[in-house]
């Protein structure tokens, strides 16, 4: 009964979700209202409304209910407890995702693996689409990434728990989604909350030729988390870091603390208009983790799938080369320009990057890269490494 109870509740709240916040703060307000359901509950009402919007747009015109059953069937490895909602033919649940695709095939002739993710055409050439799409139906993994000498301490406060993690390198680590390592380790400062993905970033910072002392400029910062992997990876640098919003920069602060970060300085911008040279002193290097869709990470945000508006792209591609043209005359000679999104969209990274070099013709392309992450359940990206030589 309360597994029915579950698929009823899920039903009401995917109706009601017209997208217009993103779907972790509408559960959390819909639970701080209904006091009713325990953790147990809150748990599994949240699995099904994520399960149901990894679906995307395929079968999009069938029942709410039957879409749900489909979501529930393709979306986890085993039962657990919900094969009485599913087709005789489905209860043996194939562990395999492919199995589990060409029975609902077999059964909805109609659903089609791609449209979960519609904008085929505009991919980046080496996304391949339908690997990607079908990405969507998998929860991605956990990453850290784990700072300069603390891998020892990290696996061994691991290993005396019974979190099951992978070890890629030494770096880098994966957990099942949703497991708890706010108490266990020490954030920031010991391991870094980061995509698999986004830690690859660090084989372009790699190549800049910067010499000790060198003055980075993380001039979309955010979250921080590129100006720590640039700390990390280069190690003797000064940090400029910048954002249009003040909040953020609040958080910054702490958390470069933590991090054991000193050597850094703040600056509100808005890189929308141009930006005053006395703000910004020539830097070596600028990182300009690009404002975009955020569509290589949709599988951590599957509503997205849902309400995407493609128009969107255009939007962001303006903005992105509005933030290219703000930021790139303030680079020094021989400095590095550094450009990332999170996107699996052409017009926000390949075209990107052929607006710089026809709008700047004294910087020189050193490598770009679509940063494919759906192979190991993490996220997909973009990056570009220029240099300028004149």
């Amino acid at each position: 009964m309360r597994t029915q109870s579950h698929f009823n509740t899920a039903i009401t709240l995917i109706k009601r979700y017209k997208g217009k916040e993103p779907l972790v703060h509408y559960l959390q307000s819909y639970f701080a209202g209904e006091k009713k359901h325990g953790s147990r509950d809150r748990k599994q009402i949240s699995h099904l409304c994520y399960a149901y919007f990894r679906m995307g747009h395929t079968l999009a015109s069938i029942e709410t209910a039957d879409r749900l059953k489909i979501a529930i069937f393709l979306c986890q490895d085993n039962p657990a407890g919900w094969d009485e909602f599913l087709a005789d033919e489905w209860k043996e649940w194939p562990g395999n995702l492919s199995e589990r695709i060409a029975l609902v095939q077999k059964q909805y002739p109609l659903f089609e693996v791609q449209e979960i993710f519609p904008w085929k055409e505009e991919l980046s050439p080496a996304i391949e689409p339908i690997h990607f799409a079908a990405s969507h139906l998998v929860q991605p993994r956990l990453f850290l990434r784990v700072r300069p000498g603390k891998l020892q301490k990290v696996t061994s406060l691991l290993q005396q728990t019974e979190l099951i993690f992978k070890q890629y390198d030494e770096h880098c680590l994966a957990l099942p989604n949703g497991s708890r390592i706010n108490e266990l380790l020490d954030l920031n400062a010991d391991v870094v909350v980061q995509d698999r993905s986004s830690q690859q970033i660090a084989s372009f910072i790699q190549l800049m030729q910067l010499q000790g002392g060198a003055r980075i400029w993380d001039c979309c910062a955010a979250s921080g988390g590129k100006s720590i992997l640039a700390a990390d990876t280069l190690q003797d640098i000064k940090l400029l870091v910048s954002d249009v919003r003040a909040s953020i920069l609040q958080n910054l602060k702490q958390r470069f603390e933590k991090a054991g970060i000193k050597n850094y300085q703040l600056r509100e911008a808005d890189l929308r208009v141009p930006i005053a040279g006395s703000l910004i002193a020539p830097p070596d290097a600028i990182i300009c983790d690009a404002p975009c869709t955020g569509s290589g990470t949709w599988g951590r945000t599957p509503e997205q799938l849902a309400f995407f508006d493609p128009e969107k792209i255009v939007d962001y591609a303006a903005l992105q080369q509005t933030i290219i043209r703000n930021t790139l005359p303030h680079l020094k000679k021989y400095g590095y320009f550094l450009y990332i999104t999170c996107s699996v969209f052409r017009q926000e990274n390949e075209e990107a990057v052929a607006y710089i070099q026809r709008e700047f013709k004294d910087l020189r392309l050193v490598q770009a890269a679509s940063v494919t992450g759906y192979e190991h359940q993490a996220d997909s990206m973009f990056a570009a490494l220029f240099k300028k030589e004149g």
